[in-house]
């Protein structure tokens, strides 16, 4: 039934009824503009839902694909060899496809999202101008993982920064511009490298010639399809791999030698490794994790950063796997030190958003030792860990910004006592840290116990070293929960404890909702390990995987 529907397109641009609702909803109507959004969001989970429960587990490839030409660009025929065709141009295609990976980060975007705009009821100012940004910045989430044309990709990738760029700076606290600005430099040199690379690619790869029949002109196409870059990277006969004196006298201007390759993938590393983040390139996120408001960190820190890793194994290890083999060892390395440097920096700090922040780099660091296992089981610990994440970080913010509403700070020193005034809450963040320290039955042991068996089986010594960091995780998430839950209650809530009211049912529901999940990818992962499975076996096959 989804094949004969534009599913995700629908799904893309759902966010445009939201937005539309907003712009027609006057602005001092505050609880008009926040029912609004929350809709809008629920409406694009269930499109999410849908899609997501009707991927067919036993298809190979992309599902519900849509595709238009929709900007074709002339090009002068300098080189003699293009002269005999009819055409030389650049086409921009309207491409969208879903396999299990794509579908998996899809719907955990519409699931924060919805919860994300639960925990916007905490804004204070400009709802309006707040839901739009909002709102925008799911179309170009939505978009990134559903692209299938790299200058699409790249659009709906820019998308998202300016949307994050104003919600930070217009709505985050104290140095919210400074790491607004911080946010745009660092990820706007990232995307400067990954156009560099894409362009690389489509001016290479990316070409193809078209000629339906003999009697038709032809055309000779640059285009930045998915498809056809990764058929001619695996067919040796295509002109990204005959070398120049496979090809007569002529010098072929599309050949890839194994140097080019190499620099696309480090390119592509370096800009999916900012966003990520990876060390060193991490210290932009650290600011906007504590400068920006929860509601919008939950989509920061649960999506947004997942961004990088989709991005490395959809364009790194899917289109370039004898690469990301030859440096594997460099991914792994770079894994354990961010699990290690994360951990250890989260272990001594005194405000809970810089725990979770280091954390998340730590977490990060195990996305990269799946990567860096190239095999079933840790490519699966991999992606997983990408929605495992994403629904723990989610679910630890929303509480972060329940806490900050009603005391004003996250800092440890402050807080104290709250599990005998906020019983239910301070239940949820216990759940939040276990998950995270990757406690059985919940989502966080199963992706961190695959990523860590894969990386055994390949990289033994730097698995060991890496599993350190899950012993500092215990350490530090429980003394950043028990220095807020347990103690004694500050003094100044003693004599005032009606402000340490317990979660109200807007933040309630949110905070179960993500906490189901998490125990369900807990105690049945299959749930999402199957159509994982099917997405990353394409990228294993070119390397015996």
């Amino acid at each position: 039934m989804l094949d004969s529907i534009p599913i995700l397109t629908l799904l893309t641009f759902s966010p445009l009824l939201g937005i539309i609702a907003v712009l027609l909803i006057p602005k001092e109507r505050g609880h008009w503009l926040k029912t609004a959004a929350i809709v809008s969001t629920l409406i694009s989970l269930v499109l999410a839902g849908w899609m997501f429960t009707g991927l067919d587990h036993d298809a190979e490839g992309m599902q519900f694909e849509e595709k238009a030409t929709w900007i074709e660009i002339a090009l002068n025929q300098e080189a003699p060899s293009l002269s005999s065709a009819d055409r030389l141009i650049y086409q921009f295609n309207y491409s969208l496809g879903a396999d299990g990976l794509s579908a998996a980060l899809a719907f955990l975007t519409a699931l924060i999202s919805s919860m994300a705009a639960f925990a916007s009821v905490h804004i204070k100012k400009r709802w309006k101008t707040f839901y739009l940004w909002f709102l925008l910045l799911q179309i170009g989430m939505f978009g990134v993982f559903l692209s299938r044309d790299l200058f699409l990709f790249f659009l709906f990738f820019e998308a998202t920064l300016v949307p994050m760029f104003f919600l930070i700076g217009i709505w985050g606290f104290a140095d919210r511009e400074k790491a607004a600005n911080k946010f745009l430099v660092y990820n706007g040199i990232g995307s400067a490298i990954m156009l560099i690379a894409f362009l690389m690619l489509i001016n290479t790869a990316g070409f193809s010639a078209l000629q339906e029949d003999p009697t038709q002109p032809l055309e000779l196409v640059y285009s930045g399809d998915v498809g056809t870059i990764y058929n001619n990277l695996t067919d040796p006969n295509s002109f990204a791999n005959l070398h120049h004196d496979r090809v007569g006298n002529t010098v072929n201007p599309f050949y890839m030698g194994l140097a080019m390759k190499e620099w696309i993938f480090l390119m592509l590393l370096i800009a999916f490794g900012i966003k990520l983040p990876i060390f060193p390139f991490h210290t932009w996120m650290l600011k906007v994790h504590i400068e920006a408001p929860p509601a919008v960190v939950m989509i920061h820190s649960g999506i947004l950063l997942k961004m990088g890793a989709y991005g490395l194994l959809r364009f790194g290890v899917g289109l370039f796997p004898e690469q990301a083999q030859t440096f594997a060892l460099l991914i792994g390395i770079v894994g354990v030190v961010n699990i290690l440097y994360g951990a250890v920096l989260a272990f001594v700090q005194k405000e809970f958003r810089l725990i979770l922040a280091y954390s998340s780099i730590s977490h990060m660091g195990i996305v990269l030792l799946g990567i860096a296992a190239l095999n079933t089981t840790g490519l699966q610990g991999a992606a997983f860990q990408l929605v495992s994440h994403g629904l723990i970080s989610a679910l630890l913010f929303l509480i972060v910004g329940s806490l900050i509403e009603r005391t004003g700070t996250t800092e440890l020193d402050r807080m104290g006592g709250m599990a005998k005034a906020m019983p239910f809450m301070s239940g949820m963040l216990l759940v939040g840290g276990l998950a995270s320290l990757g406690l059985p039955g919940m989502s966080g042991f199963v992706s961190e116990f695959l990523a860590f068996l894969g990386l055994f089986d390949t990289m033994p010594v730097l698995a060991i070293i890496g599993a350190l960091g899950i012993i500092l995780t215990a350490v530090y998430v429980l003394r950043g929960v028990l220095a807020i839950t347990y103690g004694e209650l500050p003094e100044k809530y003693q004599t005032d404890s009606a402000v340490l009211r317990d979660a109200r049912l807007t933040e309630a529901v949110p905070m179960i909702v993500l906490a189901a999940f998490i125990v369900l990818l807990g105690i049945y992962p299959t749930v999402l390990s199957e159509p994982l499975n099917h997405a990353l076996s394409s990228m294993l096959a070119r390397i015996g995987g």
